[in-house]
Formats: C-alpha cells, sequence, structure tokens
C-alpha cells in the first residue's frame, strides 16, 4: 500500500472541484446576468435581493469559482426579476 500524504489528496481533490463550468452552466449564468445588467443591478445589490452574501454573485460569475445558481437561486432570480424560472434555462439542450 502506498502513503499519500493527506495535504496532496485535499490538494488534487480541490483542483477537481475547480474545474471549468458546463456549457449549460455558463448559458444561465449569462442569462442572469443580462438580466442583471438590464436591470441596472451591481453584483452586490443581486446579491442582497437574494439574501446571500454580498460576494454571492460574483462568485457565480467568476469562472474560476465553484459558486453556481440552483433551482432554487433560479426561482428567487425569476420572483426579483418578475420573469419565469425558464427565461435562464435554455430550450433546447446544449
Amino acid at each position: 500500500m502506498v502513503h499519500v500524504p493527506l495535504i496532496k489528496i485535499a490538494k488534487f481533490l480541490c483542483l477537481l472541484s475547480m474545474s471549468e463550468q458546463t456549457r449549460i452552466e455558463k448559458y444561465i449564468i449569462q442569462k442572469v446576468k443580462e438580466k442583471r445588467i438590464e436591470f441596472g443591478y451591481s453584483q452586490i445589490l443581486l446579491s442582497q435581493k437574494l439574501n446571500m452574501s454580498d460576494s454571492f454573485v460574483g462568485h457565480v460569475e467568476t469562472p474560476k469559482r465553484r459558486a453556481k445558481y440552483n433551482v432554487n437561486h433560479l426561482n428567487a432570480l425569476a420572483r426579483v426579476f418578475k420573469c419565469s424560472p425558464r427565461d435562464f434555462i435554455p430550450e433546447k439542450p446544449l
């Protein structure tokens, strides 16, 4: 059995979790960003409207960060922007 230091395993797992966003994640993030800009909201203001930390939207919009929108976020975003959660999702699979 090979002994691998725990710190090396942790670094490896961290690198795996920092993988690039998928096409659908990029699509959704871009659609939300377009709405945010259309409404004139800063990243901080939108984060506050979602009752999240001030940095949440900024982290989601940064490709190297792990933060992503989930279905509950999309529902809350639809309430904020007075639209359907479907407005953030592509009509056809990517």
